[in-house]
């Protein structure tokens, strides 16, 4: 454990551009926390003096087709995107986690069926499980983020599997168990801390890849639904204009770029610092 806090101490040392992806992402979730306080308008408030406008000193961002400010929608859509993000990852980590490690340990038959169900899960095709989801559920907040942890977690039960075939083995939980220490027990307090380092790397590329999908999905129109705004949803309807009203989807898009770029930074950086073995140089 003090090996990685001291990895994660050098994450930034002399890595200028992780630093400026923790920046980033940091403005971004501030900015979104924040969003109707320094939003100058409301993301529903209609201009009809001003519709299709390109950025100007009042509309930096220009506005919609509606006359509603882009800047505005694009502040109330981090928080839609960025909280998909975050909380599919969180639903999919709890998820995968405890199935994987529940599978590791035991081992035999039941880890056998186990693995079975997630390359059945792991087959199906993404989008295909996604729309049946929000068939059944709606494509509200709610149906976006279960489809987009269901689709992702197999692949941490994956990763949390193999963590613990490799630490059940070792020397402190043999320890453990010559004490009395229940199953629970030895997952929770001894092999789950160990597997920590793995499992934060995996979330930090794990949550640019919601905010991805949640962009994709509702670009193509299988997202939220309105009155619902995320930057997918913003993208979606600037895609129509483009050759016109190219800032209807540019802005949008930038963010979702930046936005998936820091967190691929960071996570490298984590990578690198938790695991040394697969460092690459300092960015």
């Amino acid at each position: 454990m003090s090996f990685m806090l001291k990895g994660l101490f050098n994450i930034f040392k002399n890595r200028y551009l992780t630093l400026l992806s923790a920046v980033i992402i940091a403005l971004l979730i501030l900015s979104a926390i924040s969003a109707p306080l320094i939003s100058p308008f409301s993301y529903d408030a209609q201009d009809t003096a001003n519709i299709l406008k390109t950025p100007d000193s009042k509309h930096i961002m220009g506005t919609d087709k509606l006359g509603r400010d882009i800047f505005s929608r694009i502040l109330y859509g981090s928080q839609i995107s960025l909280s998909v993000g975050i909380i599919a990852t969180l639903i999919a980590m709890i998820i995968g986690v405890l199935y994987g490690a529940i599978s590791g340990y035991k081992g035999g038959r039941l880890d056998n069926y186990m693995m079975r169900i997630v390359d059945i899960i792991y087959a199906l095709p993404d989008i295909l499980v996604i729309i049946l989801i929000t068939i059944i559920i709606g494509r509200g907040f709610l149906g976006i983020v279960l489809a987009i942890s269901i689709v992702n977690w197999v692949g941490i039960a994956r990763l949390m599997r193999g963590e613990v075939l490799k630490l059940k083995e070792q020397l402190f939980v043999e320890s453990a168990k010559a004490i009395g220490a229940g199953h629970w027990r030895i997952i929770l307090r001894h092999i789950l801390p160990n597997a920590l380092g793995p499992l934060i790397v995996t979330m930090t590329f794990r949550i640019p890849a919601a905010i991805l999908s949640e962009s994709t999905l509702s670009f193509i129109g299988l997202g939220l639904a309105p009155p619902f705004s995320s930057w997918g949803v913003l993208a979606n309807d600037g895609w129509t204009a483009l050759r016109f009203y190219p800032h209807l989807l540019i802005f949008p898009a930038i963010m979702i770029f930046i936005t998936v770029l820091s967190f691929n930074i960071i996570g490298d950086a984590l990578k690198d610092a938790i695991d040394p073995e697969l460092r690459t140089g300092g960015a």
